[in-house]
């Protein structure tokens, strides 16, 4: 067995070159310490690798570079320079025949929806706001996404979708995901993005679900981790490839070494001060030796990974369709996503007159699929995209498949308890840290993992960061509030408080909260003009057509009208005049709810300026 040890100038053994586990070793460089890094695999990324076939180059699953956090975005920037460049996006969603635009745009929706299915929307989301979905109880996805966006748009853009990605029904999904990927984003948010072409939320928050550009390595993801791997190798801290993680030995709280298997065979047995794991944590429990108690090891058993895999398809066509990535709702296929990696960036493709497809299949590994040659694979997935119309059969050139191995950390209703008996074991070793997607068992985006592996270098000189606390802003615990946040760093709300009992407030502390603005706040909270608007045009629209359907009905009943009144109204036998009425009903509902909402807001903030004036001066007469 070869032996490998780090002396006190190396104190950190990091295993995994994905993302999280190169920053980690690119901070510990910048604050003058080196590293050494084990890799399984021969080439550095993890899921943010880009592969290459024949000079086709392809992500394993597309991968945007767009952060809140301007450390990261500045770390990209030096480590790829000229190299990291703007890209506009365009996605849609396919479903039953038609592209929707993603992020939403009204005309587009209502003409792919139709009339009819666009207000049964409305009138579910309305529903939805005036009696929330199991009591407003939200304990798992369907009903997290039901209650902010109705359960009828939930059943047509969410459902097929995150079940073809999880493989599990999204009752049975926990709503942490939700909360997480769809962050801050409801019907309401995107309605008014569709109107103002705007990714920010009213109150002028970026909404990472809508960006519309973002930047991108011009030879794929994997470029920026190449780039990180040969600066980190040039200043002595090397990657070490082919050493796939067979034991951590442990002893008194410590991690004491690490011995890794190469393909040959040959073991390897690496030393250190600090271990920092990006490994999957069910793997990583394991591995350890001495083994834990039964129950680590069994609630490690009960973690779940969803495995991934694309087919890569070489078109013979310059342009197959605009759009960086498209995503497949249609139930009637399996195929989830597909990329076009031209439109990423055009450095991907080898010869500009062809196209590269990368087909997303998210399996578990031992699904019948996940065994398919490649040659069957291959075969489903054109037949897959002649189905629902974007090629022709005789137009496929080449194609190859990757499989990616734990590619997701599954959030199912149960991971939460296994994930918390694992935290609790694992806070006794005092030199090891688990970062990254996999190491916290946390479907982290690529700027999440990195700043996991910031904060665990600073931590193994002196700093006290929490590295579990990555990636839980406040819009995922609305309950939550922060007392404080510097520019640029994350918000790190506190969990939500058991409700106790409100203490009685006196009437003088009623007066001075008042004027503070706590209590005044909930008691006049303002009305948001644009849902008044829909609620308030949705049902002018709907008496209407009510009204029209009964005088159609009973004819004997319709008044002496004149022409000009009847057409306006849209009551002659003509559907144009009246499609038109009723939209002109809807219009002047909208108008009407929008503004007495906005009449309402003025004088409750027009009250409130004069009660405060009035609270100031008493306070000043008792001074």
């Amino acid at each position: 067995m070869d032996r490998y040890r780090t002396d006190t100038n190396s104190p950190a053994v990091i295993i995994g070159a994905g993302p999280a586990g190169l920053t980690a070793g690119y901070e510990l460089f910048k604050l003058g310490h080196p590293s050494v890094i084990l890799e399984a695999d021969e080439m550095v990324g993890g899921i943010s690798r880009t592969v290459n076939y024949q000079g086709y180059r392809f992500d394993i699953g597309g991968h945007r570079f767009f952060s809140k956090v301007p450390y990261v975005n500045d770390l990209w920037h030096e480590i790829l320079q000229d190299d990291f460049i703007l890209r506009p996006r365009l996605s849609r969603i396919h479903y039953k025949g038609h592209f929707f635009d993603y992020p939403l745009k009204a005309m587009n929706a209502l003409a792919g929806l139709g009339p009819y299915e666009a207000m049964m929307v409305m009138l579910s989301y309305l529903r939805a706001k005036a009696i929330p979905y199991n009591g407003g109880s939200e304990d798992n996805f369907e009903q997290w996404v039901a209650n902010r966006f109705g359960y009828r748009l939930y059943s047509i853009f969410f459902k097929t979708y995150t079940e073809k990605v999880w493989g599990i029904p999204c009752h049975e999904i926990s709503a942490d995901w939700a909360a997480q990927r769809i962050k801050n984003l409801s019907l309401k948010r995107a309605i008014y993005n569709a109107l103002v072409g705007s990714a920010k939320s009213m109150n002028g928050e970026v909404i990472t679900t809508l960006i519309e550009q973002f930047h991108y390595p011009r030879l794929g993801p994997g470029m920026m981790w190449e780039r990180c791997a040969e600066l980190l190798e040039a200043q002595g801290s090397p990657t070490v490839f082919g050493q796939p993680v067979q034991q951590i030995y442990h002893h008194n709280g410590r991690v004491t070494a690490i011995k890794a298997l190469n393909r040959r065979g040959e073991a390897t047995e690496i030393t250190g001060r600090e271990f920092i794991s990006t490994m999957p944590l069910r793997e990583l429990i394991f591995s350890l030796s001495p083994a834990p108690p039964d129950k680590v090891l069994q609630a490690a058993h009960n973690l779940r990974y969803r495995d991934y895999l694309t087919v890569v398809l070489v078109i013979d066509r310059e342009n197959v369709f605009p759009d960086n990535w498209i995503y497949i709702h249609t139930p009637e296929v399996k195929l989830g996503r597909i990329q076009n990696y031209k439109n990423w960036s055009a450095a991907m493709v080898p010869d500009t007159s062809k196209t590269a497809l990368g087909l997303e299949y998210f399996l578990w590994e031992q699904d019948a699929e996940w065994k398919w040659p490649d040659e069957r694979l291959i075969e489903t997935g054109i037949r897959e995209c002649v189905q629902i119309g974007l090629i022709r059969p005789g137009e496929v050139l080449d194609g190859t498949v990757v499989r990616m191995k734990k590619a997701y950390p599954v959030y199912d209703n149960y991971y939460h308890r296994s994930l918390a008996i694992i935290r609790r074991y694992l806070e006794q070793f005092s030199n090891l840290q688990t970062i990254g997607r996999n190491g916290l068992h946390r479907y982290n985006n690529q700027d999440h993992s990195m700043m996991t592996g910031v904060y665990a270098a600073r931590n193994i000189f002196g700093e006290t960061n929490d590295v579990w606390s990555v990636n839980i802003e406040q819009e995922y615990h609305e309950e939550s509030r922060p007392e404080s946040s510097a520019s640029g760093e994350r918000l790190v709300p506190m969990r939500p408080r058991d409700h106790a009992p409100e203490p009685q407030h006196t009437f003088d502390e009623i007066v001075e909260e008042a004027y503070a603005g706590q209590v005044v706040e909930e008691l006049f909270a303002r009305l948001d003009t644009l849902a008044m608007g829909i609620a308030v045009g949705t049902v002018s629209g709907l008496i209407c057509a009510i009204g029209i359907l009964l005088l159609f009905y009973h004819p004997a009943n319709m008044p002496e009208l004149s022409g000009l009144t009847r057409e306006t109204l849209g009551l002659d036998p003509d559907w144009v005049k009246i499609v038109i009425g009723i939209t002109g009903a809807s219009g002047a509902g909208f108008l009407l709810g929008s503004s007495m909402s906005l009449v309402r807001n003025c004088l409750i903030k027009f009250y409130l300026g004069f009660t405060r004036k009035r609270v100031e001066a008493s306070q000043t007469q008792a001074l």
